[in-house]
Parts: structure tokens; sequence; C-alpha cells
């Protein structure tokens, strides 16, 4: 364990709720909601559908806190957290992630609608547990199926704003969905050694990095055909399509890099510039839906 000084109560608690991801979620479920209107949103409905869904990813958070506290402390990348340092004990995560989970279904159904508190419960409870509790130490095809999970954010911005699922919304969150293994199979590349010393089945633990490389590739030429979609089908125009041309070939060069240099460095490279695509691929459709441009 390591013998830096604990940090402050207040913060350990902003910790159990992985503010860097969950800014994210909430930015991909704001675009989700501003696409599924011709005109700004109502401010009371966009201010209890964030809060809402930030609450609630905030818990499943800290579930995961919860569940991954024995191998946390065992990860240089994560032995910091809460539990492991001792800051917070496991009653005070468990009882924190319950305000926030309660909180959240309580609030989108008295302020938003059913559907999406359904939805929101229904993401939660399959990332902090299906997710967490079982695909992660299952199979190592876990980040792929425990992507569903992480893809609703937008889905779930969309359906606050209209009260319906909208063909539309899924292609939002297909394209996070097929982002997912590219991005985080990146990283896991880089913490193999880590990975494989908690018993956490991650891909290249399993089958080694060279076949995790490949399946990179794969998905990157996947999430290339994907992302097109959102202007084949009508959806967006002429700034989104350019933005997603030169946001694909980015990336897939990055990733071929990695087929050839083979460390670390430029693993982890990729995987930062993963973050960098999604947001701005959900930026430059954000961007495209006030500033529509059509060929």
């Amino acid at each position: 364990m390591s013998t830096l000084t604990p940090m402050p109560r207040w913060k350990s608690y902003l910790t159990l709720c992985k503010p860097n991801v969950v800014a994210e979620m909430l930015f991909t479920a704001i675009v989700g909601m501003l696409l599924a209107m011709p005109t700004f949103p109502p401010l009371d409905l966009l201010f209890y559908s964030l809060v809402g869904i930030a609450f609630a990813s905030a818990s499943a958070a800290a579930i995961n806190h919860f569940i991954d506290r024995k191998a946390d402390a065992e990860m240089r990348r994560t032995e910091n957290r809460p539990l492991p340092q001792g800051t917070l004990s496991t009653a005070n995560v468990l009882t924190f992630a319950a305000i926030l989970g309660f909180s959240a279904m309580i609030l989108l159904i008295i302020k938003v609608n059913v559907l999406t508190a359904v939805l929101t419960f229904l993401s939660l409870f399959g990332y902090a547990i299906v997710y967490t509790c079982y695909l992660k130490r299952a199979s190592p095809q876990n980040i792929v199926i425990g992507g569903l999970f992480g893809s609703t954010p937008p889905l779930l911005g969309w359906c606050a704003m209209t009260g319906e699922v909208h063909p539309y919304a899924l292609l939002l969150a297909l394209i996070i969905f097929v982002w997912t293994p590219p991005h985080f199979w990146a990283l896991a590349i880089a913490r193999q050694e880590e990975y494989a010393k908690v018993n956490i089945p991650m891909l290249p633990v399993t089958h080694g990095a060279d076949f995790t490389r490949l399946q990179i590739l794969l998905y990157t030429v996947l999430l290339f055909i994907v992302t097109l979609l959102p202007y084949l089908t009508g959806m967006s125009g002429l700034i989104y399509l350019v933005s997603t041309l030169l946001l694909n070939s980015v990336f897939l060069y990055l990733v071929i890099v990695m087929m050839r240099v083979k460390d670390n460095k430029t693993a982890m490279r990729t995987f930062w510039y993963s973050i960098v695509y999604i947001t701005i691929i959900f930026a430059a459709l954000l961007l495209d839906h006030y500033l529509r441009i059509n060929l």
C-alpha cells in the first residue's frame, strides 16, 4: 500500500465518483439532449436530467470502487483510491452510493420521465453489478459486453428530452459501444502486468498483446464505418463528415503505428488520443446540428 498522505475526506468522496469519467459521460449525454431537440431544450429539464444522470453515474462508480477494493490495493494505478488508503470505510462508500442512486431515481422519475429513470437504473445496475461483479472477471470479452452499459449516456440524454428511444439515439450509443474496446484495450496493453497480477482476464492477459493489437485494429476499422452512419442516414451534414474522416484517419494511423511499435508509450498515446477522439466526434455532431451544411 502507498505511504502517501491520505487525501482529505471530501476529496475521497469526490474520487469515488470518478469525476473525469463522469464528466465525459455527461458531455455525451448533453449532446444527446441537444441533438434530440430542434431548438434549445428547457433549462429546467436539462438541469434535472443532467443531475439525475450524474448522480446515477457517480453511484455506479462508487460501487465499482467498493467491489474492486482488493484489486485496487494491488495495482499501482489504483492503490491511492480511498478504500485502499483507508480514508473511507466500506460502509461510507456503500451509504454514499445508495444515497446517490436513490436520489437519481427519484429525481428522474419526478422531474424527467419514467422511461429515462428505468434506462438509467438498468445502466447503473449493468455497470456496477453485471460488469464489475461478474463480467470483468469472467471473460476477456468483458470490455465488449460491458460496453453496452457504458454506451448509454447519449441515449439517456435523448430519452430525457423526448421520452422515447429514437433510432438516432441508438446510433449515438452504438458509436460509444464500438469505440470502447479499442479505447480500453490500448490501456490494458500498457497495464497488462497489473491486470495479470490481480487475475483480471483482460484480453492482453489471456490472449497476448499482439492479438489485442489486431483486435484494436479491427475495431478501429469498424468504428470508422459506424461513425459514418450519422452522415449516411441524414442525421448530420458536412461539418460532421469532414470531422469524422479526419479523426478516424488519425486514429487508424496511431493504431497501425501501435501494431509496429510494440511498447507501452505507443499504447498509451493511442489511449489518450481515443479520449480526445470521442470528445471531438460528439462535439462535431453538436456543431453540425446548429450549423448544418448539406451536400
